[in-house]
């Protein structure tokens, strides 16, 4: 999976596998996220479910195209850090008084989008910096 030409080092391979986790991980957490906000069924959700269901798809779409090394990764990472940010602000937005002891699915959602959002950073990074020799495209 990992031995193509276009990862150059060990660094870069388990930053791919990483970056990975973070965004499915980031997608799984967009989808309870407004699974809830959709039974919670009230006034001022949409813009959080429509978020999470952006943020959700992109993350799958990106950790696709890391998973084969497409030379469309880089792009659509940049793109998916943006959307996870959004994400992100918008669910803490939303966050509401919860025990302490028990986090609430906006807050988790929130936290794996800027964990997402950070490994899609440096996954583009890399590409703007010349870490990587896969084609630009």
């Amino acid at each position: 999976m990992y031995n193509t030409p276009y990862t150059q080092s060990t660094q870069m391979i388990e930053h791919l596998k990483s970056s990975i986790d973070d965004c499915i991980n980031c997608a799984r957490l967009c989808e309870q996220c407004s699974a809830e906000c959709i039974r919670m069924d009230m006034a001022g959700m949409a813009r959080c479910i429509e978020l999470c269901r952006d943020c959700g798809d992109f993350c799958l779409l990106a950790a696709q195209l890391m998973s084969r090394e497409s030379p469309y990764l880089f792009q659509t990472c940049h793109i998916c850090s943006k959307i996870c940010e959004a994400c992100a602000t918008a669910c803490e937005q939303l966050e509401v008084a919860h025990d302490e002891a028990e986090q609430s699915i906006h807050i988790q959602c929130a936290k794996a989008c800027h964990a997402c959002a950070g490994a899609c950073r440096e996954m583009a990074s890399m590409y703007e910096s010349g870490e990587t020799n896969i084609l630009k495209v």
